[in-house]
């Protein structure tokens, strides 16, 4: 049974269900990620940024002989942001090459079309069963990152705490659990305005607004993911010279995730991006014990952070790639007859 389906309401057994279902998937493609767990899944579920919106189906088993809720098989849906429509897919492995994948984005590419946008995009992990299923439905590959993922146990934290003190002079280092202080909202927001035209692919936008910046930190936090900043202060000026960013989710605290990691033009070849990342994991080492890696992503032509997160111990792991369509050529692929 196909039906749209609202997290805010859904019953802690559809919950429940729908983590079983995901952990099944990660299982399967993604063996050496943390499972996830239930803690604020449901928020992480529904709370979206103002002006954007979620819309979900999932496919349910029948009822048990029981008169239980039937198991979840599959779960989709589309964040509606901008002018495009970010997809996700979950299908349960054991329900994998029955259409229920192809029939679930035809849902979504309808909706999205009748809401007035023009494209679809899908983050895609690479060497799993997802390439080859959206390259058949006519997504193109748009973007490509290297996710990279430092394992704690092995870090060498003597030469890591030498590193976070190897910055220039005339810079110092703050470190802010939950967000900048309101009194640098405004210049951290102009630090990552600055670079704004790097390309960062589109399904993950930085906020460069100073009240943007604020309701994504207040959505972070009401989604269960706790951020933690380090900032390069310019003691001259006051000015953020760098800044890096760290989630850890609830739904999976052992594995952290890097978000930005900004040094402002004219403030490089000072050791600042290397010494706020390194600040960063000396401080996460006591703020969460119970974290053992972090995981980050970047662009394959982005050398010097590469080589900066091979200093720190990062490996890199896998491709991770932005697709997307145009929504009307999507539709009439599923329905060549419409």
């Amino acid at each position: 049974m196909v039906r749209e389906w609202d997290p805010r309401t859904a019953s802690s057994a559809e919950i429940a269900s729908l983590l079983d279902t995901l952990n099944a998937v990660l299982a399967a493609d993604l063996p050496q990620d943390p499972p996830w767990q239930e803690s604020s899944l449901r928020e992480y579920l529904s709370e979206v940024m103002p002006g954007e919106r979620r819309i979900s189906w999932v496919v349910q088993a029948e009822p048990t002989t029981g008169g239980g809720p039937g198991a979840m098989l599959g779960h989709v849906h589309v964040l509606l942001l901008g002018d495009i429509g970010v997809l996700e897919v979950l299908v349960h492995p054991t329900a994998r090459r029955t259409g229920l994948g192809r029939d679930l984005v035809r849902l979504v590419a309808r909706r999205v079309y009748q809401e007035g946008f023009r494209s679809i995009g899908v983050e895609v992990v690479g060497e799993t069963p997802a390439v080859a299923f959206y390259e058949a439905l006519g997504f193109s590959r748009e973007y490509v990152e290297t996710r990279s993922v430092l394992d704690l146990s092995a870090v060498d934290w003597t030469a890591l705490a030498e590193m976070a003190t190897a910055v220039g002079a005339g810079y110092r280092l703050e470190f802010c659990p939950g967000g900048p202080p309101d009194d640098l909202i405004d210049a951290y927001a102009r630090a990552k305005a600055e670079v704004r035209d790097v390309d960062d692919g589109e399904l993950r936008p930085s906020s460069y607004d100073p009240q943007r910046l604020r309701d994504s930190l207040d959505t972070l936090h009401r989604r269960g993911m706790k951020p933690y900043i380090v900032l390069a202060i310019h003691e001259r000026t006051g000015e953020v010279a760098g800044l890096t960013e760290v989630v850890v989710p609830a739904q999976h605290p052992t594995r952290a995730d890097q978000y930005d990691t900004i040094v402002v033009q004219g403030h490089r070849g000072y050791g600042i991006d290397r010494a706020i990342k390194a600040r960063m994991l000396l401080e996460l080492r006591s703020a969460e014990p119970e974290l053992a890696e972090v995981q980050t992503w970047n662009a394959q032509a982005n050398e010097a952070m590469l080589k900066v997160n091979a200093e720190l111990g990062y490996r890199s792991d896998r491709e991770w790639c932005e697709y997307s369509v145009d929504v009307a050529e999507l539709v009439h692929h599923l329905d060549p007859a419409r």
